[in-house]
């Protein structure tokens, strides 16, 4: 993907409104990363102003998909830029605006609220899958260290190949390695960038 992001780049360089940008989450742009939660690589977000938070993408990563996308940006509908607003998007705001700024501001608590406490759930549930695979793997290896000088006694008590040779494994996860969420990426370099 990073060729075709870079091909984007170069696409829009001389755009006065749409900037394509990568930041190293690893280096000088952590802290940026962090403050936009980015949670893995390669992250893609949209910012149209007056919005400072940004909005996930989703989308398909060719260049193709990626220019599509970047050409129907435009600036958002907010407060001070009603202008940008299709009629029903400013009836959404308007009907916002009227809660009050102190009604506004609880809602938006709330409901990161329980974002947060999803997020929380969600890592929970992962260390204990960590927990249980770590367990039931040191139980395999275990019981594979006890077996294994039997077997070997048995294989050696019968004719060259009459036995197979070793233990089967799962071919797809590998010898010793926990099952991965990785999507695969392709070089070192998208695993570690987040694109904003």
């Amino acid at each position: 993907m990073k060729a075709d992001w870079d091909k984007l780049a170069d696409e829009f360089h001389t755009s006065e409104k749409v900037l394509i940008a990568d930041v190293d989450c690893t280096g000088a742009g952590e802290p940026l990363c962090e403050r936009f939660d980015v949670q893995g690589f390669p992250t893609l977000k949209s910012f149209a102003a007056p919005e400072t938070d940004g909005e996930d993408y989703d989308g398909g990563r060719e260049f193709e998909d990626l220019l599509a996308f970047a050409k129907e940006l435009k600036p958002g509908c907010g407060l001070e830029t009603k202008e940008n607003c299709s009629p029903e998007d400013l009836a959404e705001l308007e009907a916002a605006i009227a809660l009050g700024e102190d009604k506004i501001k609880a809602e938006h608590t709330e409901l990161t609220d329980q974002i947060k406490a999803a997020r929380a759930a969600h890592d929970k549930l992962v260390e204990g899958l960590q927990a249980q695979y770590e367990e039931s793997n040191g139980r395999v290896e275990a019981l594979t260290a006890e077996l294994t000088p039997r077997m070997k006694l048995l294989r050696n008590a019968l004719p060259p190949g009459s036995l197979p040779k070793g233990v089967p494994r799962d071919e797809e996860e590998g010898e010793g390695e926990a099952p991965s969420g990785d999507d695969g990426g392709d070089s070192d370099s998208e695993s570690t960038k987040d694109e904003v």
